[in-house]
């Protein structure tokens, strides 16, 4: 058919410069990996790591307070344990954690009009860092 001939010709150039282009084989470079135990963090372990564990940071007053107190907030995921959230605060934000308080939210019963349903359930990281260090949320 001649609608589709430029597929052909396209194929054509392409195996082309295949031929052409010199073989280069290189291999993989093995890094060491870190062995972790949580099941949750099997799937996660890898490059991108540190964003796997943390979702955002929890913004409120108190948590603003806390702030001023090198205690920072942040919505994780709720089968993550303390030294993972460590680990990921570490590497997402580059400072010196020294304690993680973890603190789940129940969800709640709310109501609209006639309805009623859940409000979901969450859990907070109370990360506290080292004097001196900071990060910048707000």
């Amino acid at each position: 058919m001649a609608l589709l001939d430029f597929l052909k010709r396209k194929k054509e150039k392409d195996k082309a410069k295949e031929k052409n282009a010199p073989k280069i084989s290189v291999t993989p470079k093995v890094e060491n990996t870190v062995k972790v135990e949580s099941s949750s963090a099997k799937a996660t372990a890898g490059k991108g790591f540190s964003y796997n564990i943390v979702k955002e940071p929890h913004i409120s007053e108190k948590a603003t307070d806390l702030a001023e107190k090198n205690k920072y907030t942040f919505k994780v995921y709720n089968n993550t344990n303390k030294p993972e959230i460590k680990k990921s605060v570490e590497g997402i934000y580059g400072v010196n954690v020294l304690d993680v308080n973890i603190i789940k939210a129940p969800r709640k019963k709310r109501r609209l009009g006639r309805t009623e349903g859940f409000k979901k359930a969450f859990t907070k990281a109370v990360v506290t860092v080292k004097e001196g260090q900071k990060i910048e949320l707000f």
